[in-house]
């Protein structure tokens, strides 16, 4: 019976898996408004029915991949985190670490623009968000309160460390530069100065 379980959950972690890649990639090709539940689940490979056993809605279906999509970013980003770190190293660490997850799941990432720029996102549920980057967050706190960097509001501080990355890793701006890891370091250098005391 256990090992008849198991192998269920793992094929319905599949499904969803599945479920959620076809979202991205059909919401990327032709947007929120014309990916339907039956076009997802046609590209997913799976029933409508299907979709519905894990999602209430096509709405619930958006917000929940937008949710894992930046738990996974965020995951990504405390890649080696250590609160023990010189501030400097843990916030160049999380920049570098957010370039390696844009350039391997630029797909995940054109999503979540599109999604943040959509009247869905008022739909997320920022506290609990916000509560996959804390730690960075306190990192910053951390900065400001031993005086190292501006001691100005965090989301100034993460839009000028981490906003360049964003542009950088992403092609349809920048479609003739592509960024080495020396580019990143010197970015994340440069965004460093721009916010160190």
């Amino acid at each position: 019976m256990f090992i008849y379980y198991r192998a269920m959950r793992v094929k319905d972690e599949i499904k969803q898996e599945a479920i959620i890649q076809a979202t991205v990639d059909l919401v990327n090709e032709i947007g929120f408004v014309s990916s339907s539940v039956a076009k997802i689940a046609k590209r997913a490979n799976v029933s409508p029915a299907t979709i519905y056993i894990y999602y209430q809605n096509k709405e619930d279906l958006l917000v929940s991949t937008y949710m894992q999509i930046k738990t996974c970013l965020g995951q990504a980003l405390m890649d080696h985190f250590d609160p023990s770190f010189p501030v400097r190293d843990a916030l160049m660490n999380a920049g570098i670490n957010l370039f390696n997850y844009i350039s391997k799941h630029a797909d995940m990432f054109y999503f979540t623009e599109q999604f943040a720029n959509s009247p869905y996102n008022d739909l997320v549920d920022k506290t609990e968000i916000e509560q996959v980057f804390q730690p960075l967050f306190d990192m910053l706190k951390r900065g400001i309160k031993e005086k190292i960097i501006k001691d100005v509001p965090v989301e100034l501080l993460h839009s000028h460390l981490y906003y360049p990355i964003f542009n950088l890793a992403n092609p349809r701006l920048n479609p003739n530069f592509k960024a080495s890891p020396k580019d990143i370091e010197l970015a994340m250098s440069m965004a460093w100065d721009a916010i160190k005391l």
